[in-house]
Order: structure tokens, then C-alpha cells, then sequence
């Protein structure tokens, strides 16, 4: 199997980076095939992260004070996609599966891709860097299942929800009705397809994406032992410190400040949900949000939430 497989990562201010690039390569079935598009948001002067050899690296350097939030640099990593057959968005701060591209390209295949659209996603598992290696603390070797927590309600002023995963024992990959950013793989042509909302912030772009892609005729699927795992940003926790978009000393000095991204973000998504006219990143016409209401028991339409949407096994 020796098809390209593009990585996209948007970096904020993280030391974990170099991690994440060394250990996807060293844990590859065929690192010489990918090509890692990231764009690395630091501050002026600092080093910059290239992906070891044989992989190949495509490479835009942000200051952080003119980072405009993660969709807009996740926009920025996916235009970098040069051709490759498949695609996966990652965070910067991941760890991996020995021959992780080999099972998330065999899983795809055995589901149909790359003649039928689909996204293997989920959030992964956790890990946690102790002396500088990476522990596991996987909580299944099934499926994790994303679904809304329990608290879930539609605001009065906005659509967005919460979303965890939730291990379900299974050996087959089952239907998924949301995605997670920060682990998402698909065929290539999802750059030209489903290309990246950069008008969006952080909250809610998963649901936006879930839904442009059900609509447009995609299939969402999670798997079962997902080969990535994610450093979860704990208090107190051993991995180096990594700031956010929104933290109040990142955001000083910025022309446009986070809340402002944010809330242009909430009203987008109101507006998708909607049905405006968005161009190439609004719905799909192969099927409808009420299609999505039945498959996933979110009815944006009515903001009302079924118990399905709540449960693993739906």
C-alpha cells in the first residue's frame, strides 16, 4: 500500500509539536509517504518544526499575536494539500500506533473509500508525556463513540453543543453523527469537497463540519482502536505548559480579540443551521438537515435533542 497521505496540523505556541512530528514518523508503516502541511503559530524567532526525513514538510509560520483561532489556521494547513490521496487533520500534540497509516488506510478501504466519501473520526484516546515518553491511558480497545453530554441544551442565542467520546466494546467500525477536529481522516478530495470554514472559531466547528459533510453526501464512521492518541491539556498535568488562543495574556494587544472571533463564529454556525447561502462552505444538497435530525437525533431546525443523540449505541 504505498498511497500518499497528507497530514494537516495547526500548531499554536506548542512545544509538543516535535513529539508529535518525530513519533509520526518513527511509528509509520511508510513514513516517506507523507507530507506534512503545518502552520505553526510562535512567536517571531522560534524554531521551526519540520517533520524528520523521509517525510516530506510544507511549512507557514504565523506570528501568534496575528493567529486568528484554530479554523482559520486548520483553513490555512489544508490549502497546503498538494495532491495526496488521502487526508488527515491532526493537533499538534498527539502520539500514534506503531503502522498507524496503514490501519487508518485499511480501515477506510474495507468501509469503501476512496470511491465513497468518508471520515474515520473520533476523539482519541489520551496519552501523558512522563520523562518524556508517552504513556497511554486508553480507556477501550473498541470504539470511542462521540455523543452529547449529558448537560447538552441548545442556548437561546446559539446552536452550538457539547460532545464527549464514550468507549463502546466493539471489533467493527460503527456510524458516527459527529467528528472531532483534531483526528480526522478521509480521502483527499475532502480539500475540495469540504474545504475548511476559516470564518469559523473553535466552538462549533465540529458540528459545522459534521453537517456540511452528511449533507454533501459523506459518510462519518468512528473505528475501533484508533492508532492516535491525544495529550489532553490538564492542570497540573507533565507535559509542557501550552497556552491557548483565548487565554487572556494571549489575546492582549490583538486587534480583533478572541470573544469577538467567537461570537462572528456562533452566528456563522446560527446561519448554517439555518440554511443561508455560504458558497462552499454551507450545506450539501444530497441530503437535508431533517435527514440529519433522523440520523442523528439533533433537529437543528426545531433546537431539539432526542435521546438517541445522547446514547452510545443509538
Amino acid at each position: 500500500m504505498s498511497q500518499r497521505i497528507f497530514v494537516s496540523i495547526a500548531s499554536y505556541c506548542d512545544a509538543v509539536l516535535p513529539f508529535t512530528l518525530q513519533r509520526a514518523v518513527e511509528t509509520a508503516a511508510q513514513p516517506q509517504r507523507l507530507h506534512f502541511g503545518i502552520v505553526d503559530q510562535s512567536p517571531p524567532g522560534s524554531a521551526r518544526s519540520v517533520a524528520p526525513a523521509p517525510a516530506r514538510t510544507s511549512h507557514v509560520q504565523v506570528p501568534q499575536q496575528d493567529a486568528r483561532g484554530p479554523c482559520w489556521a486548520r483553513a490555512l494547513a489544508m490549502s497546503l494539500h498538494d495532491g495526496e490521496d488521502w487526508f488527515l487533520q491532526l493537533d499538534s500534540h498527539m502520539d500514534f500506533d506503531a503502522d498507524w497509516d496503514r490501519r487508518l488506510m485499511e480501515q477506510a478501504l474495507a468501509l469503501g473509500a476512496p470511491a465513497r466519501p468518508l471520515v474515520i473520526s473520533s476523539y482519541p484516546g489520551a496519552f501523558a508525556l512522563e520523562q518524556g515518553r508517552a504513556v497511554r491511558r486508553a480507556t477501550t480497545t473498541g470504539v470511542l463513540v462521540q455523543v452529547l453530554k449529558p448537560e447538552a441544551a441548545f442556548a437561546p442565542d446559539h446552536p452550538v453543543l457539547p460532545f464527549h467520546a464514550v468507549p463502546v466494546e466493539s471489533t467493527q467500525a460503527l456510524p458516527a453523527i459527529h467528528v472531532g477536529a483534531g483526528c480526522l481522516f478521509a480521502p483527499g478530495r475532502i480539500t475540495q469537497d469540504v474545504p475548511y470554514d476559516p470564518w469559523l472559531y473553535f466552538h462549533g466547528e465540529e458540528q459545522a463540519l459534521a453537517l456540511r459533510l452528511y449533507t454533501r453526501g459523506w459518510d462519518l464512521f468512528h473505528m475501533p482502536a484508533l492508532p492516535v492518541y491525544h495529550l489532553y491539556n490538564e492542570p497540573g498535568g507533565s507535559a509542557p505548559a501550552r497556552p491557548l488562543h483565548w487565554d487572556e495574556t494571549q489575546d492582549a494587544g490583538r486587534s480583533h480579540g478572541w470573544w469577538e472571533l467567537e461570537q462572528r463564529a456562533r452566528a456563522r454556525l446560527s446561519a448554517l443551521v439555518d440554511g443561508a447561502d455560504l458558497g462552499v462552505y454551507g450545506l450539501g444538497r444530497e441530503r437535508s438537515l431533517a435527514d440529519f435530525a433522523a440520523f442523528s437525533g439533533i433537529d437543528y431546525a426545531n433546537r431539539r435533542l432526542a435521546p438517541r443523540a445522547f446514547a452510545p449505541g443509538r
